[in-house]
């Protein structure tokens, strides 16, 4: 058996498994620098991942292969995954956390599979109602958080108030910030702005005595501004607003490569700015902000886009290692534990 820090990992789920994950794992091995440390359990049919760990030493050191030659399809509904799911390779990359092989897991398989298995087997926190996928999300100062993206269409005010909590301790043990600032995302900044529920969960937050940095209602372009750290919403919004940027940072990528190569004059000028287009390039790869973390577990899970490729994986590894690398889950306890303390003297009324 794997010791030091071990990742499990569902070596069968997204569109071009095996194949991406496998490199993808290789590639995090030789760019990041705490992926040294990392070592891997991977689940998956052991002749296709034989055959590719073959071709990738670093990761073939650094890694156990489990067998299985199940499955959870791309397209399977939450509650088919549930009911025919144990045995596959998500089943069992999540089992392996819930019985202490593995301090996270990551997939690129079907999300609501993913995430019904993940509840199913690890359970939820006392007292969280619902788990949130939180997202990470570049901006001009780095990065920030949203969540929920996708997880929970509709949201109370009570759901909103825990997933400010839970993104705030998120943040904390990602990018080892103290006191980071939280906004709840609304149609404008004005105080009579916003639905009942957003109004209801901006009063409990203000009133609140958890010490959250709450700096009130933001709007959909402080997301990309760097001006607060973590963005609350529901998974409705949330999803849109993710689609949204990812489609507008292609448009741009597209609009920037036409542009320069329009004529003989701008291939020149982008022969010259050459190592200033490539810095901006990767600012705006949104597969560098791969990697949502389901929030509300006894475990770490971790879901990488489906139609990724290997950077982008590796990209969600960083993020696996960096949390399975921190206390994030003692800071969860300890914030939901003020929440519920919170909780029992006051009530949420929505008018």
């Amino acid at each position: 058996m794997l010791d030091g820090m071990v990742i499990s990992i569902d070596a069968m789920g997204g569109d071009n498994a095996p194949d991406i994950v496998i490199h993808g794992i290789e590639y995090f091995l030789k760019h990041a620098g705490k992926g040294r440390h990392a070592r891997f359990i991977i689940h998956g049919d052991e002749e296709q991942l034989t055959a590719l760990l073959a071709k990738t030493p670093k990761t073939r050191e650094r890694s156990e292969i489990h067998h299985t030659n199940s499955i959870i399809a791309m397209d399977a509904k939450p509650a088919t995954a549930m009911r025919r799911g144990k045995g596959t390779s998500m089943w069992n990359a999540i089992d392996s956390v819930k019985q202490g092989q593995a301090k996270v897991a990551v997939s690129a398989g079907n999300t609501g599979a993913l995430m019904a298995v993940s509840k199913l087997l690890l359970r939820m926190k006392n007292g969280v109602q619902r788990p949130a996928i939180a997202a990470r999300w570049p901006h001009q100062e780095g990065f920030g958080v949203v969540l929920d993206v996708g997880a929970n269409l509709e949201c109370d005010a009570n759901q909103l108030r825990e997933f400010a909590v839970l993104g705030e301790a998120y943040y904390r043990a990602l990018y080892k910030n103290k006191n980071p600032s939280v906004g709840l995302l609304n149609v404008g900044t004005e105080s009579m702005k916003g639905n009942a529920t957003i109004q209801a969960a901006h009063d409990s937050l203000s009133g609140s005595e958890l010490g959250l940095n709450y700096i009130g209602f933001v709007e959909g372009n402080d997301i990309s501004m760097g001006d607060v750290d973590v963005i609350v919403t529901d998974g409705f919004t949330g999803n849109i607003a993710l689609k949204t940027a990812e489609g507008t940072a292609q448009l741009l990528g597209k609009f920037i490569k036409g542009a320069l190569n329009d004529n003989f004059f701008s291939k020149i000028a982008s022969i010259v700015n050459l190592p200033a287009l490539r810095r901006m390039k990767k600012r705006m790869d949104p597969r560098l902000g791969n990697g949502g973390l389901f929030l509300g577990l006894n475990g770490i899970v971790i879901k990488s886009h489906g139609g990724t490729d290997a950077i982008g994986y590796a990209s969600a590894l960083n993020v696996a290692i960096e949390l399975a690398d921190s206390d994030f889950l003692d800071e969860i306890e300890r914030t939901l534990d003020a929440l519920h303390d919170e909780d029992d003297n006051v009530e949420i009324h929505i008018p």
